[in-house]
């Protein structure tokens, strides 16, 4: 298989992890690797972007942030 044939792997800078027990529930935010906040909503995450220097237009582009244990709606536990 050539390269241009291979399926695509994105490495987004912003990785959400899955929600944790809390009161509020909350979803670590890590940014190249890095835990840098605990968010509660779509909104802290991007304010923990912007304070990297990163601009999101997009929450649902996979080559920016990468949503683990769920999507960007996903804020309590199951």
């Amino acid at each position: 298989m050539t390269e241009s044939g291979s399926p695509h792997i994105s490495m987004p800078r912003i990785t959400v992890l899955g929600v944790q027990p809390g009161d509020p529930p909350f979803r670590l935010v890590e940014i190249d690797g890095e835990v840098v906040s605990a968010a509660t909503s779509m909104m802290d995450v991007l304010s923990a972007a912007s304070a990297a220097g990163i601009k999101v237009h997009d929450l649902d582009d996979l080559d920016v942030v990468r949503w683990v244990g769920g999507g960007k709606y996903v804020w309590r536990p199951h």
